[in-house]
């Protein structure tokens, strides 16, 4: 059942038009003047407008042009003279669908009704389908800014262009230093697209040497190297009807950049050892830590292929860029581990939230979490305490790191391996004598295995060499 407006100023033809319409069954509202028409209809809608041309006051013409200037999708049909033709085609110019000419028959009233209904049927979907991609864009600005946490302002511009960036199909090149979270937005390009319901392939292009890049990327036919003794679907392939990541790509060679732009190009690629040509519907979405800009000014970086990839350039701020979010992400890392590694941890104090606002963060987002999780392992309160903290964050050392932009060195100009040896060993200390020597309470306390724990113990001098893991006291 639809909802009908006939309106007509000639009594007879309105309720005629009305008793034919409501034995087809439809709701039928009728009006005697154009005016009381058009008001109804902005009150409450209808499915379909039957109005009369020549009327007083408020003609045909003006009922059909105040509609559509309410509703560009409402569906009108008028009811003309024959010699009044012109005027009809006019009024369908303006947006009418239809007319009809008196006189005529209730069969061809209602047919012509039919008609009108099914257009306004499929109107009528487009509004939902509207309110829909309405309603996910917002649930998807909304999942966005849950995921991307910060309430600074180049996070909350960065939450609006990856929400809109989402529902698009163009290739998206996301920027940033290491440990900002390029991955991650990455994964919610593609959970917040219309492809979310497809695969999500990631590959790390810096891994892999490039004679296993090509084979990784675009897969390899039997035989086509030592080694290769089944076909092997590549990460294009797999990534079909979904979206492939590739990370780092700033690192490939010029001959992946060349193969690479054609399969963006072509969407169709070549498998190693292959002739045939493979056809693969997949979204790209890149991500390096390099200025591509100035990789193509110096040679390194196809220009070609970087515009085909900066079809949609993000740009991810460094956690230096955006201080006042060190506090959020902090207690976000807080709940996110305490469960885990320590769950009477329930925040932080002023005094730990002031250091870790001191530092630089040159490892941003990542550094930051991975602090977090240290100091949780050593934490004996319900808050962490500056004291909690890496010794690199100590105030002194922290506010060296902040001036100076980096990472402090402990011990002067020494290879890092050292320098990661010797923060291994204290943590190892400091957790062994938490845990008042019992080992497996150490490895509970560092997240690793016990039989790892004894390989360390033994290197760094805690048990002698060989020792055979006793019962623990």
């Amino acid at each position: 059942m639809a909802r009908i407006l006939v309106i007509d100023d000639n009594d007879t033809m309105r309720e005629g038009m009305a008793v034919t319409l409501k034995k087809a069954g439809h709701e039928v509202l009728a009006f005697r003047s154009g005016a009381d028409g058009v008001t109804a209809y902005k009150a409450k809608g209808a499915d379909l407008v039957v109005t009369d041309l020549k009327m007083d006051g408020m003609d045909g013409l003006a009922v059909v042009s105040a509609l559509k200037a309410h509703d560009p999708l409402a569906v009108v049909v008028l009811v003309t003279a024959f010699g009044d033709i012109e005027t009809a085609v006019d009024a369908m110019r303006r947006g009418a669908y239809d007319f009809i000419t008196k006189p005529f028959s209730p069969d061809v009233l209602r047919a012509k009704a039919d008609s009108a209904l099914e257009l306004a049927r499929t109107r009528s979907q487009v509004r939902k389908l509207e309110a829909r991609n309405d309603a996910l864009a917002s649930d998807a600005a909304d999942k966005v800014g849950r995921s991307l946490i910060g309430d600074s302002e180049p996070m909350a511009k960065l939450a609006a262009q990856v929400a809109r960036a989402a529902q698009a199909d163009a290739t998206v090149l996301v920027l940033g230093e290491s440990g900002t979270g390029k991955e991650l937005v990455a994964r919610m390009l593609h959970d917040l697209s219309p492809r979310k319901n497809g695969p999500f392939i990631s590959t790390h292009c810096a891994a892999l040497a490039e004679t296993l890049l090509e084979s990784e990327l675009f897969g390899h036919e039997r035989g086509a190297f030592t080694g290769a003794v089944k076909r092997k679907l590549g990460r294009f392939e797999l990534a079909d009807g979904g979206t492939i990541f590739l990370d780092e790509l700033g690192e490939i060679s010029h001959a992946t950049q060349t193969k690479l732009l054609r399969v963006l190009q072509e969407r169709e690629i070549q498998r190693v050892g292959g002739e045939d040509t493979v056809k693969v519907d997949v979204r790209v979405v890149c991500a390096t830590h390099r200025d591509l800009k100035a990789e193509v000014a110096a040679g390194r970086f196809r220009e070609d292929l970087y515009y085909r990839l900066a079809v949609v350039p993000l740009h991810l701020p460094a956690l230096r860029e955006r201080p006042e979010d060190i506090g959020l992400l902090a207690r976000h890392f807080v709940q996110k581990h305490a469960g885990r590694i320590n769950p009477k941890v329930k925040g932080l104090t002023p005094e730990a939230l002031g250091a870790l606002s001191r530092y630089a963060w040159p490892g941003n987002v990542r550094e930051l979490e991975n602090s977090i999780e240290q100091a949780l392992v050593f934490a004996d309160g319900t808050a962490l305490s500056e004291k909690d903290l890496p010794a690199f964050l100590q105030s002194a050392q922290a506010q060296a790191a902040n001036t100076a932009g980096a990472l402090p060195i402990p011990h002067g100009d020494r290879p890092l391996p050292d320098i990661l040896e010797d923060l291994e060993r204290q943590l190892i200390e400091r957790a062994y004598e938490k845990a008042k020597r019992v080992k497996t309470e150490t490895a509970r306390l560092l997240g690793i295995k016990t039989s790892a724990l004894y390989y360390k113990l033994e290197k760094y001098g805690f048990i002698q060499k060989g020792e055979a893991a006793p019962l623990e006291p």
